[in-house]
């Protein structure tokens, strides 16, 4: 398991400084999708997601690709 950078310190002083990360699953007409999202620590928002059939790495990069062009850090 990788380190803690944040070391539990999420407050923010300004947007897109700190962004975290969580993936969970939800179920819909379709089955089971799993739903990665990326949330601004300042704001409190979603600024980034993505939902797929599988839990594989490209769901967590689509989500962030999605964060970076919505908000250009």
């Amino acid at each position: 398991m990788a380190d803690s950078v944040l070391d539990r310190q999420f407050t923010v002083d300004a947007p897109n400084r700190k962004w975290v990360t969580d993936i969970t699953y939800v179920w819909t007409d379709q089955g089971r999708m799993y739903l990665a999202g990326v949330m601004d620590l300042y704001s409190r928002r979603i600024v980034g997601w993505a939902m797929a059939e599988h839990m594989r790495a490209d769901l967590c990069v689509e989500a962030l690709k999605m964060a970076v062009s919505s908000r250009r850090p």
